[in-house]
């Protein structure tokens, strides 16, 4: 017999009363002043220790609007903490001059986590790599004569303790660390130093030592900790980054072991595939990582969000930052992952009595890759106060099954136990399995994309309407200007040789001109004619983008790389010809050692060849320069400044052009979808929305291979492992916040740099439509019956042990059809569903009677539920797949 379900009365009784119990005390004193310390199994939260489960959410990559919707579902999502860095770039754009307003009004993201009752671990850096601009620093700061980053430079020291306790300054005037009542229980100094601080040999470690210091002289009042730095001082944590740190141990046993980044997912490059890792995978090691002794995890990210106006690093990473999150760029869930992950924590939770009151787990092989990590009080632990919680707990256990190919069945404690490959069954009592890792009971949602048809608000020329393969498109009107090639304004200058980008655009502007003239004889025309060449541009190394105008023409062809070579022929005309180089940065480079001599434009030598009398050196010519564009400058992008531009309306009829400004208004679609613009019909440039960045777009596309047709979960993940996307562009769709939109004549200006059709871009509204499940019954019981089971005076009733379905839309949603059902044996996966052998007739009258009209159903797994068994002798599943609607209407829109 296998004992995988089910529990006595009084076990269940205990945990629920637990559970309560550890929920009751933390809110109560929440808001009281309380001391965070630890020991070498946990954090000691006022006296006592915690399992806890963090999510990331970094508050620039939303809007405060945003916020709270995405806190609450973090904490019914089952966390403790939220994570997040500060964004040294954007709380000191200019050095001196401190922004703490929208996005960036760190206080007030910090008082909505406490608001919630959760805590906030601070993760202040100052380096945060987090595939922002140049790893969070200020681009002034390489400015600075002399400076060296994150070494023992005494400049940049300065500089970094400068901003480090404004921080910390900062949350203590508005009384935000644990001691003062407030929510911050650790803070982080440093970030991944351990993988650089080889190349800076003596000093290095001389840095890293003052880092600690400088840290814990602040005053703070909470634990410090530096992640990936095993040699990291005195009192200082250090911790683990990466896929799997189920084996990380600090480095010293007065030490808890931490987990600050859990990779849930990865982020993506512009042409590249999007990467997913499987929640079987990431429960996997999750659970692994508290059954061998782990006590702080944190997803990074729970919620990725959006790289909004130029704050993606890189280069060329993409302006969406999903990153595969539990919660998706749009604040939607993203299930199965963030229900698969709830119910992994509400095991955790379940177990947290003993995996606290255990100063370690006793070990248990049961097979050559099964092994038992069992936590029980001990006498060790008995008189701490951590153990308060009453004689009653005893026993908690986690049994893993390594093997990435085959299943096993165990003995553990004289039971029988089936363990799927590559999983982990949590048993909070030592006996019933409330939870496996490899068993998804969640609902599984596929996102939709839905053209809205709100009313226009025309402004120059009436609208067209037309009809394309019987689709109502609404051809608005746009208006056009064009960006000058070259020089614009008076802040231009003129110097012999070529400047570095940075240098000269400070960071303020992706684009930097760079002009100058060059003389054809007639010689070289008779040259390049009788020998069938051309004249070419030769530089040994350029970054992100470069592109070549002669004589106000786009040459054939541009240029991108990261620290590539150039070979690009150019046709020039005889006498004098205007040749201008333009050099563009996609993200400054955000990670690595040396970062403030990574710099922008061209390295080595610059010339032009294949003229008859030999190369030209462009380094000792003179260069006139101009940063960035007119109308960047001029700020045509917002509503106070867009109509001083001269724009003219543009005809479907106009060819596409480069460098060219498009602008039109829209209505605010209905309803409370989060909107995305689908900029899929155009090449490269940028996007604005009301005066609000929506960041970079580019229409690269990923190659045809490497997405895999199957995605196994079992087996060590990389971020190549599951892509998918293949032979599509990166991204198409970009994120406009509701709170950056008015009810109507919205202002959308598009900088288009290589040639793009904006009579197709369209917007659309995203929502979770579709909802599948899978649930057998084999599968366990909703862990949320442990805590709230269903039960009269004490005493269990049949329901306890049935497994259900779990169906729900996202708010505002209710399920509108049912499109497929079976009870029995049914086929394939989500929208590939089709009826096994086994099938009872019952099945979509039963859903249908539970689900419809209504947020959320349920459905028991049982042969109670439809009536009867359909094939006896034969494990039964569940498959459903449904749809939601909101309550508006969902049209089509066009410009």
């Amino acid at each position: 017999m296998v004992a995988q379900r089910g529990s006595p009365w009084g076990l269940r009784c205990l945990f629920l009363c637990l559970a309560v119990q550890f929920a009751l005390e933390a809110a109560a004193e929440y808001f009281k002043p309380f001391n965070v310390s630890y020991d070498h199994r946990a954090l000691i939260i006022d006296g006592k220790r915690r399992m806890l489960v963090s999510a990331g959410i970094h508050y620039p990559r939303a809007t405060p609007e945003m916020w709270p919707d995405l806190i609450a579902k973090s904490k019914e999502g089952g966390v403790d903490v939220i994570q997040t860095y500060a964004f040294w770039s954007g709380h000191e754009p200019v050095r001196g001059q401190y922004n703490f307003e929208g996005r960036y009004d760190i206080v007030k993201f910090a008082n909505l986590v406490g608001a919630s009752g959760l805590y906030l671990h601070l993760r202040i850096g100052p380096y945060v790599c987090a595939e922002w601009n140049f790893g969070g620093f200020p681009v002034w700061l390489r400015d600075i004569p002399g400076i060296e980053f994150r070494t023992n430079n005494a400049l940049f020291k300065e500089e970094m303790q400068r901003f480090v306790k404004k921080m910390v300054d900062l949350m203590q005037e508005e009384e935000l660390l644990s001691w003062q009542g407030g929510p911050i229980i650790m803070m982080q100094i440093e970030n991944e130093y351990g993988n650089i601080e080889g190349q800076f040999g003596q000093k290095g470690k001389e840095y890293i030592k003052w880092a600690a210091e400088m840290a814990l002289g602040l005053g703070a009042g909470v634990p410090w900790v530096m992640c990936k730095q095993v040699d990291a001082p005195g009192s200082i944590i250090d911790a683990c980054n990466g896929y799997y740190c189920d084996g990380y141990k600090p480095n010293s046993y007065n030490k808890p072991t931490l987990w600050t980044e859990d990779w849930d997912g990865w982020y993506a490059s512009w042409g590249g595939r999007l990467p997913h890792r499987p929640v079987e995978d990431l429960a996997f090691a999750v659970a692994r990582f508290y059954q061998r002794g782990g006590s702080f995890q944190n997803y990074y990210m729970y919620f990725g969000g959006t790289n909004f106006g130029r704050t993606s690093g890189g280069p060329f990473y993409i302006t969406s930052y999903d990153y595969d999150a539990p919660i998706d760029e749009y604040g939607l869930l993203s299930e199965p992952k963030w229900g698969h992950l709830k119910d992994l924590h509400a095991a955790i939770k379940l177990c947290e009595p003993a995996l606290v009151a255990a100063d370690s787990p006793n070990y248990i092989k049961l097979g050559p890759k099964q092994e038992a990590h069992v936590y029980r009080v001990n006498s060790h632990t008995e008189g701490l106060n951590i153990t308060s919680y009453g004689s009653q707990i005893s026993c908690s256990a986690f049994l893993a099954n390594i093997d990435e190919h085959k299943a096993a069945s165990v003995t553990f404690l004289g039971q029988k136990y089936n363990l799927p490959p590559w999983s982990v069954s949590i048993l909070p009592d030592c006996r019933n399995v409330v939870y496996n890792t490899a068993k998804v009971g969640a609902q599984t949602s596929i996102k939709t994309v839905e053209f809205d048809l709100p009313l226009y608000s025309g402004i120059s020329s009436q609208q067209q309407f037309i009809t394309k393969n019987d689709d109502l498109f609404i051809t608005k009107s746009w208006m056009t200007v064009k960006e000058p090639v070259g020089v614009w304004s008076e802040n231009n200058f003129t110097v012999q040789g070529i400047l570095e980008h940075l240098n000269v655009t400070k960071d303020q502007s992706d684009y930097l001109w760079h002009i100058t003239r060059i003389f054809v004889s007639e010689d070289d025309i008779s040259f390049w004619e009788k020998n069938n060449i051309s004249a070419a541009v030769s530089i040994d190394s350029m970054r992100d983008v470069l592109r070549v105008f002669v004589n106000g023409q786009l040459t054939e062809g541009s240029v991108i790389g990261h620290w590539v070579k150039v070979e690009q022929p150019v046709k020039f005309l005889k006498g004098y010809n205007d040749l201008v180089l333009l050099t563009q940065t996609v993200g400054l480079q955000n990670y690595g050692a040396f970062l403030e001599k990574d710099g922008a434009g061209f390295r080595g030598q610059i010339k032009l060849t294949g003229f008859k009398n030999g190369d030209i050196d462009l380094s000792k010519l003179l260069w006139t320069y101009q940063v960035g564009l007119k109308g960047e400058f001029f700020k045509i992008y917002t509503i106070e400044e867009n109509e001083k531009a001269g724009w003219a309306e543009l005809s479907p009829d106009d060819d596409p052009s480069t460098f060219i400004w498009y602008k039109t208004y829209f209505d605010s679609p209905a309803g409370t979808d989060p909107v995305a613009l689908d900029l899929g019909s155009m090449g490269k440039g940028q996007a604005w929305v009301n005066g609000h960045h929506i960041g970079r777009y580019w229409t690269l596309v990923a190659p045809e291979d490497g997405c895999p047709e199957i995605c196994d979960y079992r087996g060590a993940y990389n971020s190549d492992k599951c892509s998918f996307n293949c032979g599509k562009p990166t991204q198409t769709l970009y994120h406009v916040p509701r709170s950056w939109l008015q009810s109507s004549s919205n202002l959308l200006v598009i900088l288009e740099e290589t040639g793009g059709n904006p009579f197709d871009i369209s917007i659309k509204l995203r929502s979770a439509g579709v909802l599948c499940a899978q649930v057998s019954e084999s599968h366990y019981p909703p862990v949320q019956k442990w805590f709230n089971p269903d039960s009269v005076d004490e005493k269990i009733t049949v329901n306890d042990l049935t497994p259900e379905m779990h169906l729900q839309c996202q708010d505002g949603f209710t399920i509108s059809s049912i499109e497929f059902a079976s009870y029995g044996t049914p086929q394939g996966s989500c929208q590939k569903f089709s009826m096994g052998n086994c099938h009872a007739t019952n099945s979509s009258s039963i859903v249908s009677k539970s689900c419809l009209g209504k947020n959320s159903c349920s459905v028991e797994i049982s042969n109670n539920s439809f009536g009867g068994d359909p094939c006896r002798g034969i494990v039964k599943t569940l498959a459903v797949e449904a749809r939601c609607r909101s309550s508006s209407d969902v049209g089509l829109s066009k410009f």
